[in-house]
Order: C-alpha cells, then structure tokens, then sequence
C-alpha cells in the first residue's frame, strides 16, 4: 500500500536535482506534487538552476507514475509569487500536508571579501525563502489540523566551513527556524525536521565548478572527509531520508535533525 495516499506536497526548487528527486519518490507513494522552481537564471551564483522545460518534463514524469503534479515558476523571495502558488495549489487540491523547503543556492567566497549582494542573495534564498514559504503553508497545516515541514540544510548547518560563511549561516538558521517552528506547531500535530546532506551528486556540483575553473571532484573534494569512500551521496539517498520524515513511521518525529552525511561529521 503507498504511503502517501491523498496527500499532497509542496516542494521548492522542484525541477532538478534533490527537489525533483523528492518529487519522483513522494509521488510513487501516491503524493500529488506542487513542484515550484524558479526557472530561469539568477545573476547570484550564476550557474544554470532549474528550467522551465525541466519542470515540464518532471510533470510528464510524475503523471506516468499516474500522480498529479501542477507546476509553478516563482521565485522563493517574492511573496506574490509565493502567494499565487499556494492558492493555485489550494484550488487545485484543497490541502498542503507536506512541505519540502529545498530551494537553495551555493557559491564560494572569503567573508571579509564577500559583496554585500552576494550575501544577501545567499540569507534571501537560503533562510528568508523557507521563512516566506512556510509563512503561507502553515495556516493552510493549523487549518487542518496537520502536516509535515522539512528544511533541507546540509552539513553546513552543523559546522562551519571554509569560504562559506555565508552559506554556513542560512544553513545554520534553518535549524532555527526548525526548532522554532516544531515547539509553535506541535499543538497542531504539525512536525518540522531539517535534513544536513553532504554534498550531493546534483547539476549545484556542475554550477560550481564552472565558476571556481575547477572539476565536479575537486568541488566534492573541498567539502569531502566522509568516512565512506564516496565524494558525494545521491539525490535518491535524499529523497529516501524525505519519504521516511514524512510517513506516518516517523509520526512522533519533531524539531529533530537528520544527518547523510556518509561520516563527514564524525571526523
């Protein structure tokens, strides 16, 4: 029997890489899907993020595993657009029992030499996004009396990191906010949790490495210590980690963080 019958998820940065990969695996458990991305370049990083014809064809994917899927572009850090989302999803659907703030980006750069926009950018996408998402989907949650919130940070939300300080501190305030957000919520059986990957094998690695002049290894190389002899985990090992939180086996689950990390964190 699927696990998520009748329920439906609501899952930034949808259209590659750990978002999409969530997509796929909620919705093979019976999940409808609201995969909503951004689509289109951004002038900080400057890598390619997620496309318009990617999410057209993650909708193609997901309604041959005989789902629902509805596709919205928007951009995490306007509430306009965060708000025409929710309704349409409203319409569509008539409930939001999941939501996946995976929306993110990452770049390098010494704190002391970092741009001012480049740190906005970063704590804008990264931390405000989720804030500005969740902010609309929890009434939608205490309306119904449940639902599930799960914040993707990474293993820079445990630790610092060398020239991603900016990075390091959205990440860090996402366990806050996770924190928070479970201690508010849990009078509405809403649970919140926050996930800390290490780095992952997604097209942020290929970004990367286009803008240090270096290789998809050599990025995986500067954040790598994992104790298993792997320079990065898979999308697929995300979402597995996802469908678990959001199951009724993790129904007493809150405010709790969950580390993939294959080791880095015990050195």
């Amino acid at each position: 029997m699927p696990k998520l019958v009748g329920k439906v998820a609501f899952i930034t940065g949808a259209a590659h890489g750990q978002g999409r990969a969530v997509a796929l695996a909620l919705a093979k458990e019976g999940a409808s899907i609201v995969a909503f991305d951004v689509a289109k370049p951004l002038s900080y990083p400057g890598y390619t993020l997620g496309s318009e014809s990617e999410l057209t064809s993650l909708q193609q994917e997901i309604e041959s595993l005989d789902a629902w899927c509805l596709t919205i572009t928007g951009d995490v850090r306007n509430d306009q657009d965060i708000s025409y989302a929710v309704e349409r999803a409203i319409s569509n659907f008539g409930r939001i029992d999941i939501l996946f703030n995976n929306a993110g980006i990452c770049a390098y750069g010494l704190a002391h030499e970092l741009a001012e926009e480049a740190w906005d950018a970063m704590i804008d996408i990264n931390l405000k996004g989720p804030w500005l998402i969740a902010r609309r989907i929890i009434p939608v949650m205490i309306r119904q009396h449940g639902g599930v919130i799960i914040n993707n940070s990474s293993i820079a939300g445990l630790r610092g990191m060398n020239r991603l300080s900016h990075y390091a501190a959205s990440k860090w305030g996402l366990v806050g906010l996770t924190k928070s957000w479970a201690i508010e919520l849990a009078p509405h059986n809403i649970r919140v949790n926050s996930i800390h990957p290490t780095g992952v094998n997604t097209p942020m690695n290929d970004g990367l490495a286009e803008l240090e002049g270096a290789t998809t290894q050599e990025i995986a190389e500067r954040s790598a210590g994992n104790l298993l002899p792997v320079p990065w985990v898979e999308p697929e090992d995300v979402s597995a980690m996802v469908l678990y939180l959001v199951s009724d086996e993790a129904r007493y689950i809150t405010g709790s963080q969950f580390v993939l990390d294959a080791g880095l964190l015990t050195r």
